[in-house]
């Protein structure tokens, strides 16, 4: 197995920019702290827990690109003679995978978001590369070639050596972190295709965006209008991204980030807030409330994109306050009829799962399980 790790990758999601292609530093100066060495680990120490009688060979780089990673999960680990920098690039992620397709390894994982799997796609252009699969760490991750999370991500490797895997063609993504944080536009476009292991319930499916439909549009009106009838005039709410949440803030007749998480209170708005901000913001969370709106189709609906709203802030708010809302058709297009969280703490993510409501209409909720 090759293993690569993008060592900046997510950094941009809490102190939120909304990514961290090309603006690495900006994220540092704001306070972010690395995660994609957390989840990296966290894969690991799982493949070895499943692996525990054979395991499994691997090759991967030099700090900060996996080694120190293999070495935390107590793993052994052959490394390639790559020099690295303190600041990798995209170009390093390409060279490792074409050393690891020299050493014909039979699956290359890569601990990144969709930037990683893009280079890693850009490496393999009309080249007959391995399988490759995504332990997600970036902001937003649109592409298919993701497992759920880092643990999911393990199984689907146990899966892959078992040849219990179906290998399939993966959407990748490209998303324009440009016109995301400048002009707060979704510009997502299919970038290309990765061969990968499938295992049902273990892979988040790529990203589908809303239909520009009247029918779409009424029912986010219609949702809307539901949400704002029955929320608290002294209460606080955290509006996560998306068209659907956006709306509710057009009937409350405030302006708000379509892809930021912005903070409602007493008729007023504070727009793109960040993790630190919110901290700030309020101080007491006995009377606020977090409305997000799940991935289409992926059905994830904490950890992607909206990651300002960390797991610090969800223990404080809880689960009984978080209100999710989506349209009849995008939850109709969920795969496996499941919402997701993978906020990157375990704790949380278990005290989420189970059952939720979400509006799905005006006076329509509908309860779905949280996986």
């Amino acid at each position: 197995m090759g293993f690569i790790v993008n060592p900046v990758a997510g950094m941009g999601g809490r102190v939120g920019l909304k990514g961290t292609d090309g603006i690495i530093e900006k994220a540092i100066q704001l306070g972010a702290k690395p995660v994609a060495s957390i989840r990296a680990i966290e894969f690991l120490e799982k493949l070895k827990e499943l692996h525990s009688e054979e395991p499994v060979d691997i090759i991967t780089c030099s700090t900060p690109m996996g080694e120190a990673e293999t070495k935390a999960a107590t793993l052994p680990a052959k490394i390639l003679e790559i020099p690295l920098k303190p600041k990798t690039t995209a170009q390093d992620t390409k060279t490792a995978v074409n050393h690891m397709i020299a050493l014909k390894v039979n699956l290359i994982v890569f601990v990144g978001g969709d930037g990683t799997a893009r280079d890693i796609l850009d490496a393999m252009h009309n080249i007959q590369g391995p399988p490759v699969l995504g332990v997600p760490s970036g902001v937003k991750m649109y592409s298919g070639i993701f497992a759920v999370n880092p643990s999911e991500a393990a199984e689907v490797v146990k899966a892959f050596g078992g040849e219990t895997a179906q290998i399939t063609d993966f959407e990748i993504m490209d998303a324009d972190e440009r016109s995301i944080r400048s002009e707060d536009r979704i510009a997502v476009s299919l970038y290309g295709y990765l061969k990968g292991p499938f295992v049902s319930l273990r892979l988040a499916a790529s990203k589908q965006i809303s239909p520009e439909t009247l029918d779409e549009h009424e029912n986010q009106k219609a949702v809307a209008r539901f949400i704002v009838e029955e929320m608290d005039p002294n209460g606080t709410y955290l509006l996560g991204p998306g068209t659907t949440v956006k709306c509710i803030a057009d009937l409350l007749g405030v302006e708000k980030t379509v892809l930021g998480v912005d903070i409602y209170r007493n008729n007023s708005v504070t727009k793109d807030v960040n993790e630190e901000r919110i901290l700030k913001e309020i101080e007491d969370f006995k009377n606020v409330w977090i409305v997000v709106s799940p991935i289409g189709r992926q059905g994830m609906l904490l950890g992607r994109g909206n990651q300002q709203i960390s797991p610090k802030i969800i223990k404080k708010v809880g689960k009984e306050r978080i209100i999710a809302v989506a349209t009849r058709s995008k939850i109709q297009g969920i795969e496996s009829n499941v919402l997701r969280v993978d906020t990157g703490d375990r704790e949380v993510d278990a005290a989420l799962r189970g059952y939720l409501r979400v509006a799905t209409d005006y006076r329509e909720w509908r309860v779905m399980h949280v996986q």
